[in-house]
């Protein structure tokens, strides 16, 4: 009887332990299933044998937030003898790829590279500036301008004041449509009125798009107008002003609350042979802002004729503001610093984050209607559409820049000679980098590479942690930043 007892006793035990487990099982995957997709990724990432190196790998690239996977090998060897000094292939990667930065350069798409082009712009301003980067501080002592260029009005737009109402009634009156052009409002920095027509239908919207069009343009007949009034005020040919002095520009694009582009400048002026020599006597900052005026008032493009718009030409506006820039500042005075961090700060930022445009094309006329603008911004997409249909205007391809506005010019653009170049720039970080890693600098090697694209961005969890590894890279550095400060 014991034993039949035992016998008994494990064949009613044993299936209550099968149960048991089989009730946890659905436990744990009932939990998993509440559980969201972000944390179901990251439980996957943290199980998976190549996770580290994954890590490691997205730190190296700063937690960029797009990244682009390549598939592939490299092989480096010296150019003179074939010797093979290094190899390297993606087969023993995780997922046999190697994540390489976006470099986008705007903060609404990946903050992490856009903080990195901001620095570089930095650094390629403050050289133009204050020397370095292969720049003679010699730049320092040249004269220099900070200018800000302007579109013209296409039409009464609320405003904010300082302390008084947008558009008092002795500035109104009444449009063509029967309208007050008053507003008695005191507007704030984030009301969405600002900006906006008082009256949409007085408003150029035509002449808008089309100043946008011909921009760069206008960019290069001011230059050139620069250039032409130095070489009159000092009594020689045109062609010939190279032998004498050099004008070196730098500007950067920014949206305006009316979603109008304005170009913000630097102008130096350098000898014939560039940065390392000075200018003549006769050529100083006086000398130079008259040349800016005289050329901001008289630059302008020739539209093609239409009967569908009244614009005919497209210039500058009113608004001309010059100031000079010193080594030492006194006051208001504009430091090289100042500068440069200026015009860094606004490289970051697309038309999507003024409010102005979008940062993806549109490719038909039902995406106008579908995106998320205002009725400002989404009437000059409109007419940025139906302008590029005209024959006429097919060479600015206003249906591909919609989305900007028809603003279709890069962020910043600059003279050969005004500073160093951001492959320059890249180029230096990639040295540094290898040095602090140990890795030998070998010259005169030549690097064979075959890659492909093999996809790009992340899953919900691997998102989460490169925007961890971003922000503490971003800690780190304004640590180090303040501690160098301190210690200064």
């Amino acid at each position: 009887m014991p034993a039949q007892s035992g016998e008994y006793s494990a064949r009613t035990t044993r299936p209550c332990s099968e149960q048991s487990a089989r009730s946890g099982e659905l436990a744990r995957h009932d939990a998993l299933k509440r559980l969201s997709e972000r944390d179901r990724d990251l439980i996957r990432l943290a199980q998976d044998p190549g996770f580290a190196r994954w890590r490691e790998q997205i730190a190296a690239i700063g937690g960029c937030e797009k990244p682009v996977y390549l598939t592939g090998a490299s092989v480096t060897y010296r150019a003179s003898t074939g010797e093979v000094i290094s190899s390297y292939t993606t087969r023993g990667e995780p997922g046999e790829r190697l994540p390489v930065r976006c470099r986008n350069r705007r903060a609404s798409v990946c903050e992490p590279c856009s903080r990195l082009h901001a620095g570089d712009t930095f650094h390629l301003m403050r050289a133009g500036l204050s020397g370095g980067k292969s720049v003679p501080e010699a730049v320092r002592e040249r004269p220099r301008l900070f200018v800000t260029l302007t579109a013209p009005s296409f039409g009464p737009v609320h405003r904010i004041t300082q302390g008084g109402p947008c558009r008092p009634r002795r500035d109104g009156g009444i449009c063509v449509h029967g309208l007050p052009l008053v507003c008695g409002l005191v507007h704030a920095e984030m009301d969405p009125l600002v900006g906006t027509p008082v009256c949409a239908a007085c408003y150029d919207y035509a002449g808008h798009v089309l100043w946008h069009a011909h921009a760069g343009r206008l960019w290069d007949r001011f230059t050139t107008a620069v250039r032409r009034h130095l070489a009159s005020a000092g009594g020689i040919a045109r062609s010939r002003l190279g032998e004498h002095l050099i004008v070196s520009f730098a500007k950067v694009a920014e949206f305006q609350q009316r979603a109008a582009v304005h170009f913000h400048a630097v102008v130096r002026l350098d000898g014939p042979n560039g940065p390392a020599s000075p200018p003549p006597d006769w050529a100083g900052a006086e000398e130079l802002r008259e040349a800016v005026e005289h050329a901001a008032a008289s630059a302008f493009v020739t539209v093609p004729e239409s009967d569908a718009y009244g614009t005919e030409r497209c210039a500058w506006g009113d608004r001309l503001d010059i100031q000079v820039i010193r080594s030492f500042v006194e006051g208001d005075e504009l430091s090289d610093d100042a500068v440069a961090g200026y015009v860094a700060k606004y490289v970051s930022k697309g038309a999507a984050d003024t409010g102005a445009g979008l940062d993806y094309r549109v490719v038909r006329y039902a995406d106008i209607q579908a995106a998320a603008v205002s009725d400002h911004v989404r009437a000059l997409m409109g007419t940025c559409w139906r302008l590029g249909g005209l024959a006429e205007l097919a060479p600015p391809r206003l249906r591909a820049w919609a989305h900007t506005l028809g603003y279709r010019g890069h962020i910043l653009t600059k003279s050969r000679r005004y500073s160093t170049t951001y492959t320059a720039l890249r180029g230096e970080r990639a040295t540094h980098h290898r040095a602090n890693l140990g890795m030998p600098d070998y010259p005169d090697t030549t690097t064979e590479s075959d890659f492909r694209f093999a996809g790009s961005g992340h899953t919900p969890g691997a998102a989460e942690i490169a925007r961890g590894i971003a922000e503490d890279q971003a800690l780190s550095r304004q640590l180090a930043r303040e501690a160098w400060e301190d210690g200064g």
